[in-house]
């Protein structure tokens, strides 16, 4: 399906959501669950927090739906789901650290977003793209949170430069900007892993656009 056509099927059911169709609301939900999961989870880094996350976000696009006017529905909710993470993440910042969460170490990773997956990867092949997701993951905790945004949205989730200043409310130039001074600080980073460069090949050597 091209964007184009994705565009339009998500504005026929949002408009029927809007008249009170809850089917029409809940196919949206199933076609953008996963991508918001992951868009949720890169920047969260945490698999719990990122469900909820995502959970709050739907529920809170089901609420303002009416409010919608736009021509990308993908937009919008990427702009919901993005603030509901920035409001986990101050409230994370000032909640007490505790002794359980000092010790406890992640999960064996079976929650995580793969960011280049495969059907006919060998256990080898899996495992290297799960390192990678990590390295990469670990590259981008290190980034400002804008900058970190801006690179999740654009390089991992595919999304234009339009709709990216579209989802995060900023001018086409800052989105510009802050992209190429992203992806910097993630050759920089990921050069410590050079290995695994090649599967990075989109972040690592993509040429930037000039703002």
């Amino acid at each position: 399906m091209s964007e184009h056509q994705a565009q339009s099927d998500d504005l026929t059911l949002v408009a029927q959501a809007q008249r009170g169709d809850v089917e029409a609301f809940n196919a949206l939900v199933l076609r953008y669950q996963t991508a918001m999961y992951n868009l949720a989870f890169r920047l969260l880094d945490d698999a719990d927090l990122a469900a909820d996350a995502t959970q709050d976000a739907f529920i809170a696009a089901f609420q303002h739906l009416q409010q919608f006017r736009g021509s990308n529905f993908r937009a919008w909710l990427a702009r919901i789901v993005t603030n509901t993470c920035y409001d986990a993440l101050r409230r994370r910042r000032r909640a007490p650290l505790s002794l359980e969460a000092l010790s406890a170490e992640r999960a064996d990773g079976a929650d995580q977003p793969a960011l280049i997956s495969d059907a006919d990867d060998s256990p080898e092949q899996l495992a290297m793209r799960r390192a990678l997701s990590d390295a990469i993951q670990a590259c981008l905790n290190q980034l400002p949170l804008s900058f970190r945004t801006v690179a999740i949205l654009s390089d991992v989730q595919d999304y234009s430069y339009d709709e990216i200043a579209l989802a995060l409310n900023l001018s086409l130039g800052t989105v510009k900007s802050r992209l190429s001074r992203a992806r910097q600080k993630l050759r920089d980073c990921l050069r410590a892993v050079q290995e695994l460069f090649p599967s990075a090949r989109r972040l690592l050597e993509q040429e930037d656009e000039t703002p």
